[in-house]
């Protein structure tokens, strides 16, 4: 027997040798960074933006425990959990009820990949920067677009939006709950029942309201809800929630063509996700531990109950208002029931550029506050309270910040 393996390994030897060779002729092109021989070196910042938030410790550990595979048992009782908590933060009793393996734009993009066909009327609200991106998605898509363009820091009333129905029969509306691009709070009682008259599946963006304004999915009459997991949930980004009525998935499931994304095709996703009955079947590998943190998000929210996180943001919020005034700054939003109670957007005050005061806050205090986007760049800066950072503490920290920031950087000194 020895001198069998003798034999074998002598025969083995040269080709083995060779490949060891082969392996070997060629030299290293590119070296090991130098950057990624370093400690990873995080700042202890607080985040005052309009997202991400700060994590909370608990979401911090939750984010730290040992992968499991995402195929595992005990992984599906973990989607199972998020599925309730993402029926109790929407207020919704539907069954196809799951996270998206994305960020908020993710959740856009399921949504109107299943949703939306080639050809379809498709009408859009257009207040910020959110109904952009929906609109460019749309006509991506093939989807007849029609975008209802409002300047920055306006709303859509029942009225407007029943003319606009009547006149272009779209198969699907788009709103944002909260725009946090310019801190608008848009009103949505009887905006379901509005579009289900004229045959017409409403879609609402909740990303930057969820948990900090009221939200009735069920109630309220909307279709297909989303939201992301990074503001008020205070959980790392790259997750996000998503919901459909009965009505909308009707419209998925009798579709003439197939979703143009394979990744996020609800059928598939309604399936891993157990939502459809069926024994579940690979489509994607999870973020496993992503959605830990996010199962304990939505238990931190359990815990404090919808009513009180609602509370607390409106009360903060409302004393960061009432501070800011007291700088002299001037609120974006002039009606105070239209504002935002997570995202404040503060008009940039005369003879100031925005960067400076954002950089002297950042550099200074290492507190997070940001200018606008899209449509309200360069007009507005914009303050964060989401979830554990939502504080009357914190917002005295960052009113002393804007307070040094407005004496050192006007523009108007000799």
């Amino acid at each position: 027997m020895f001198r069998a393996l003798a034999r074998a390994s002598a025969t083995l030897g040269p080709q083995v040798a060779g490949r060891a060779r082969t392996m070997a002729t060629r030299q290293l092109l590119v070296a090991p960074p130098e950057a990624l021989l370093r400690p990873l070196s995080i700042p202890n910042r607080l985040l005052l933006g309009p997202g991400p938030s700060n994590l909370p410790p608990r979401v911090l550990v939750a984010g730290g425990k040992q992968m499991i595979g995402h195929m595992h048992k005990e992984m599906f009782q973990i989607m199972d959990d998020i599925k309730q908590g993402i029926q109790y933060v929407f207020q919704t009793k539907n069954p196809l009820t799951l996270a998206i393996s994305g960020s908020g734009h993710c959740a856009l993009e399921a949504a109107l990949f299943n949703i939306l066909e080639p050809g379809d009327p498709f009408l859009v609200g257009v207040n910020g920067i959110w109904g952009q991106r929906a609109a460019d998605i749309g006509e991506r898509i093939g989807a007849r677009v029609h975008p209802m363009i409002k300047d920055p820091g306006n709303h859509y009333t029942l009225q407007e939006l029943e003319e606009a129905l009547a006149q272009h029969k779209p198969v699907l509306l788009f709103l944002t709950q909260g725009e946090s691009s310019t801190g608008v709070l848009q009103p949505l009682d009887g905006y379901g029942e509005l579009c289900h008259r004229y045959k017409c599946l409403l879609l609402v963006d909740s990303v930057a309201s969820l948990c900090g304004t009221p939200i009735y999915m069920d109630q309220q009459g909307i279709d297909v809800l989303y939201s992301g997991s990074q503001k008020v949930l205070n959980s790392p980004p790259g997750t996000s929630l998503i919901s459909f009525s009965d009505k909308a998935k009707n419209k998925i499931y009798t579709r003439k063509t197939k979703p143009v994304s394979f990744y996020l095709d609800m059928k598939w996703l309604a399936n891993i996700w157990g939502c459809d009955g069926k024994p579940r079947i690979y489509h994607h590998t999870t973020p496993v531990v992503s959605l830990y943190s996010l199962r304990e998000s939505l238990a931190l929210i359990a815990e404090q109950g919808l009513e009180n996180s609602w509370r607390q943001h409106r009360e903060v919020t409302a004393y960061l208002h009432g501070r800011l005034q007291g700088l002299g700054l001037q609120l974006f939003v002039k009606d105070p029931a239209l504002r935002l109670p997570t995202v404040t957007a503060v008009a940039v005050p005369a003879g100031y550029d925005w960067r400076d005061i954002v950089n002297y806050v950042m550099d200074h205090f290492d507190i997070e506050i940001t200018g606008g986007l899209g449509p309200s760049m360069g007009k507005v800066l914009r303050i964060g309270l989401l979830g554990c950072n939502a504080t009357r503490e914190n917002v005295d920290r960052v009113i002393q910040a804007l307070q040094e920031a407005l004496q050192r950087c006007s523009r108007n000194k000799l």
